[in-house]
């Protein structure tokens, strides 16, 4: 649990990216202690890109980072695969600017890794661990990091259709209750919103296969993997997000109707904020009664109740 881990061996994926709909080859090695997740684009003269906070860029529907004008898109799903099995240092090559959709989730990445198996090195984990609450909102969208000794997520969302309406999950973020309940979660979309992103140049690369299509009279894309799927992918793509902190993260995230913006910006925050958190080896505890002084902080953020900062 407190020592750094990276992959035993190299894994191969192929497939298009969701928004470009652009072909790219993948592979994921092994890392040395202590280096984190890179981006390499080999079609780039092998430019990296740090999986850190300060190479964000576009966060439309997707989670983009960039450096020196080169970018890789919509790396979340992968970013959250690494984190939530616990993989600290990994070195991700690709051919393109973007990472492969394959079906929308992060199960195909997730089994392959497991296939693989993971690898204990010698270095112990960095927990960037907080200690006190950082709040972002936008309008109504609410997103908050409490003090936790471990990672633990509620998300709610609220959308004006039948099919989706409001949605609310808890989870304690492990390596098991990500593989099982988390990661096979699709990215899901509204039919009606299909043209509009096309005409910004996104979902270019969208289909039935590779997300949840929601249209006038419900799921176009078959049966759900679970009654609740759309607000655990919210929880995927968080976990992903968050990631770029580039330390595992000891913290409760409490979220209302958030997004990959909101996601990021509390990300940005937070790193901004260095009176709230500290690093620390994982084994020291915060005590139960500071974790429970926050409770009704953490009410306020969820629909009907005030937020308070």
């Amino acid at each position: 649990m407190f020592e750094q881990k990276t992959l035993r061996g190299e894994v191969r994926f192929q497939g298009h990216g969701l928004h470009s709909g652009k072909p790219v080859s993948l592979r994921v090695l092994p890392a040395p202690a202590n280096s984190g997740i890179k981006f390499i684009r080999t079609d780039q003269d092998h430019h990296l890109i740090p999986a850190r906070a300060e190479c964000l860029g576009d966060t439309r529907l997707s989670t983009t980072l960039t450096r020196n004008g080169i970018q890789v898109a919509t790396v979340e799903h992968l970013l959250a695969s690494l984190a939530g099995l616990g993989i600290d240092n990994a070195r991700v090559e690709l051919d393109g600017p973007e990472i492969p959709i394959l079906d929308g989730s992060a199960s195909p990445f997730v089994e392959a890794f497991v296939e693989v198996g993971l690898l204990r090195q010698e270095s112990l984990r960095d927990f960037l661990t907080v200690l006190k609450p950082v709040v972002v909102a936008d309008g109504e969208k609410r997103l908050a990091v409490f003090p936790s000794n471990d990672l633990r997520i509620t998300y709610a969302i609220d959308f004006p259709h039948s099919a989706i309406g409001y949605q609310e999950r808890e989870f304690h973020v492990s390596r098991n209750t990500f593989a099982e309940e988390i990661a096979p979660a699709r990215t899901f979309c509204l039919y009606r919103d299909v043209e509009e992103m096309r005409r910004q140049g996104l979902a270019l690369g969208g289909d039935l296969g590779n997300a949840v299509v929601v249209g006038d009279d419900g799921i176009l894309t078959g049966s759900l993997r679970y009654h609740d799927e759309f607000v655990r992918h919210k929880i995927l793509d968080l976990i992903g997000d968050l990631s770029l902190v580039g330390r595992p993260l000891r913290g409760h995230v409490v979220a209302f109707k958030g997004g990959h913006r909101l996601h990021t910006t509390l990300v940005r925050r937070l790193l901004e904020t260095p009176d709230a958190w500290a690093l620390s080896r994982g084994r020291e505890s915060l005590p139960s009664q500071l974790l429970r002084g926050f409770d009704r902080q953490k009410a306020g953020l969820l629909p009907g109740q005030a937020l308070t900062a």
